[in-house]
């Protein structure tokens, strides 16, 4: 095992190796558990005759109670006996996964590469080697077919590969395809070629140390129930399926692989029509029309969108919407779609894409919901959600034109004292719009400035008393209603800017 786990290590980056072995790389991380196989490789690596540099990185989950702390103890001792650095995080991952919504696999997972990630930007470490063997390639695989992931589902995880939950990428699992440049932190997966019975093998032989698990007995996981309940009986059929999966999975991973490169190919002329960023950068937009053209349109939109962590689920819903809105234009404006990182949502003539971290976690047709709203006491810096709005009170003398930059509006401060309410806009929400003697509808207003589904969820409005009646007074940074117009007699304005 000692020779195939170096070979595997010797596929790290040239530009990684060379820099370790002259000083101006630190090394690489070890994400140990305490497990068997994050123990195995952790052996490995101390007898590797590559001279690699690492350390080691424990995460303690806190979801086994004392087992929990054992495991932290076990490695930290470990690491002392073998004069390995040692970085350990402590996390509530419960609190994390009630939070966001997420399972708790899911939520120690974004939790352990977010640290790893910060690791290696903070110490200059290049990457990391995780501890995933042939029966969790083999094990994802199946997870990976019960959810909908397409080919590159199918492909399993790579040797190598870029270390997920960066900023700006997805949550989903990286493939193999997914090659890390020069600067980008990596993963690799030197234990990915050995099954957990050569793993088993090894540590009696080599009297490792390690830690059970006992939450792996646990079916309420679902990689424990294929793992417990379903390999026994695929064993039973082919006693070899293991390595049968991992090799299917790597003609999988060259066929995804060969597939997205002659889709590119023959969509590189219209690449830029289709997809593009937004000025800001923050944004992605799928132009439909320019994705319709093509003959196999259906399938660039999952290479689109997949990587969003948007599952074959979500991809099929939104493929039904642009096939309805071909003969109804009025099916496909104002859906939203949420993976784990961005959320998606549609427009007449694209397919918006934005990271969650740009928005409220939650958007419902974008109005929100019960009274939400922020109390405006005097002039300063107010938060709604992720969207921020100061207030100030200058003298009307110190303005020469009343002409307003892009995001901010001014009013008579008489017109709306403090206290007042902010909060988002409501279906029924109403105004007079400046300028103008009728009402008008917000929502009305928000087509006629042909604002998006994101600008509208964003909208901040100024209300006096409890604006329960739907009348209000300002739109922060886009429009005031009539009544607070600044006039002649105005003294102090009141500035609405939204940052």
């Amino acid at each position: 095992m000692q020779r195939q786990f170096d070979t595997a290590l010797g596929e790290m980056p040239d530009t990684v190796l060379d820099g370790m072995r002259s000083g101006e790389i630190p090394g690489v991380i070890l994400a140990v558990s305490g497990g068997i196989d994050s123990m195995c490789m952790a052996d490995l690596a101390i007898h590797s005759s590559l001279g690699i540099r690492f350390a080691v990185a424990h995460c303690n989950f806190h979801l086994r109670g004392g087992e929990s702390d054992s495991d932290a103890a076990m490695v930290k001792e470990w690491c002392r006996n073998n004069g390995i650095k040692i970085y350990i995080a402590d996390f509530d991952t419960a609190g994390y996964a009630s939070s966001n919504s997420l399972s708790i696999e899911m939520a120690a997972r974004e939790l352990r590469y977010r640290w790893f990630g910060q690791l290696c930007s903070e110490y200059g470490f290049a990457g990391v080697l995780v501890a995933h063997n042939a029966n969790d390639n083999a094990e994802t695989l199946l997870l990976n077919l019960l959810r909908g992931t397409g080919l590159r589902g199918l492909a399993g995880m790579g040797r190598l590969s870029c270390l997920p939950c960066q900023p700006g990428s997805g949550r989903h699992e990286p493939s193999s395809v997914d090659t890390p440049g020069d600067m980008v932190p990596f993963l690799c997966r030197p234990m990915i070629g050995f099954t957990r019975k050569q793993i088993e093998g090894y540590v009696r032989s080599m009297n490792v140390r390690y830690r059970e698990d006992s939450t792996n007995a646990d079916t309420v996981y679902r990689r424990n129930s294929i793992r417990n309940e379903v390999f026994p009986l695929l064993e039973k059929i082919n006693p070899s399926f293991i390595k049968t999966l991992n090799r299917e999975m790597g003609y999988f991973s060259e066929a995804d692989g060969l597939l997205r490169e002659l889709v590119m190919s023959s969509t590189r002329p219209e690449a830029p029509r289709v997809l593009r960023e937004g000025e800001t950068g923050e944004e992605v937009r799928i132009g439909i029309r320019s994705l319709m053209s093509f003959r196999h349109w259906p399938y660039l939109l999952y290479m689109y969108l997949e990587p969003y962590g948007f599952n074959s689920a979500v991809i099929s819903a939104v493929e039904k919407l642009l096939k309805a809105s071909m003969t109804d234009r009025a099916t496909l404006a104002g859906k939203f779609f949420r993976s784990g990182t961005h959320i998606m949502v549609t427009a007449s003539d694209a397919i918006v894409i934005r990271r969650l971290d740009m928005q409220d976690a939650v958007m419902s047709d974008a109005v929100c919901d019960g009274d939400g709203a922020v109390t405006v006491t005097g002039p300063g810096r107010y938060s709604l959600g992720n969207d921020a709005f100061t207030v100030e009170v200058r003298p009307r003398s110190s303005f020469v034109s009343l002409e307003c930059p892009a995001g901010t509006v001014i009013c008579d401060s008489s017109s709306l004292p403090f206290p007042f309410r902010c909060r988002r806009w409501r279906a029924g929400d109403w105004m007079r719009p400046l300028g103008m003697r009728g009402k008008k509808k917000v929502s009305d207003l928000f087509t006629d400035l042909k604002f998006d589904a994101f600008r509208k969820s964003s909208a901040v409005v100024a209300v006096q008393g409890d604006g329960y009646d739907g009348h209000i007074g300002a739109i922060v940074g886009v429009r005031i209603d009539d009544s607070l117009k600044v006039t002649g007699d105005t003294a102090y304005v009141l500035v609405l800017s939204l940052e």
